[in-house]
């Protein structure tokens, strides 16, 4: 019997998964290779992980490729990475459009070179009709700026605050017409949310793993599809049966 059959099955799928890919670094230092090789590793994953997804049943995948934060880095880091996502624009755009992915750009454009920026929008411009899986690409995406962003874009069109609720304000966000991630996984041990949809996700699911990205499989993303089915999502509520005394 092979392994997947051993596996137990998903009784609770999460419609959106949302992924903090951490550890790009320590996985190419741990093999004496530079930090882009690491990079460029964790950008190469991300096609097995989709695959992983639409195996399982997971529909949405949210992926954090670059925070605002992460201009602090050095120069030529900042730039390869940058050389990264555009290869991977060119290389994979038309493959996504063949297969019904459809690409969302989460984040601010601005900051980015001028070429690049055209690249993203004809790519998610190409996808946009696209239904069978969606991949969102947080990409210069800083959470708390994603507030403030929409917080201006709330003023700038005069919304009265008698008026304004968590639902309108949601329509403001990057991630407007999108549902919330059910479940966030980081990957390379670490426990905090480092700016990540942190208004999106306040209801959703952690999941940790010491897995370094780049060795992030189909396994692995199994595993933390199986630690979510086992849980009770409650939203404040709780658990069926119990009594309230």
């Amino acid at each position: 019997m092979s392994p997947e059959a051993r596996r137990p099955e998903l009784v609770n799928v999460p419609y959106h998964v949302a992924i903090i890919m951490d550890g790009n670094g320590r996985w190419a230092r741990r093999r004496g290779l530079p930090r882009l090789a690491g990079h460029r590793a964790g950008m190469e994953n991300i096609r097995r992980v989709i695959e992983g997804c639409t195996d399982f049943g997971v529909q949405m995948l949210t992926i954090y490729a670059f925070s605002t934060e992460n201009w602090q880095r050095p120069p030529e880091e900042v730039q390869g990475l940058m050389r990264i996502l555009e290869e991977v624009i060119d290389e994979r755009t038309q493959e996504f459009y063949e297969k019904g992915i459809r690409l969302n750009h989460l984040g601010r454009l601005e900051g980015l070179a001028e070429a690049l920026q055209r690249k993203v929008r004809y790519a998610v411009d190409l996808t946009r009709e696209n239904s069978k899986f969606v991949l969102n690409i947080a990409f210069n995406y800083g959470g708390r700026a994603e507030i403030v962003d929409a917080t201006r874009r709330l003023l700038a069109e005069g919304v009265d605050p008698a008026t304004l609720d968590e639902a309108t304000f949601s329509r403001y966000l990057y991630t407007a017409g999108l549902p919330d991630p059910d479940l966030v996984i980081r990957t390379a041990g670490e426990m905090r949310l480092s700016n990540f949809l942190i208004w999106q996700t306040a209801y959703a699911e952690y999941y940790s793993t010491p897995t370094f990205w780049p060795d992030f499989d189909k396994q692995e993303l199994y595993k933390a599809l199986l630690a979510y089915s086992q849980r009770e999502r409650r939203f404040g509520r709780v658990s069926d049966g119990v009594p309230i005394s």
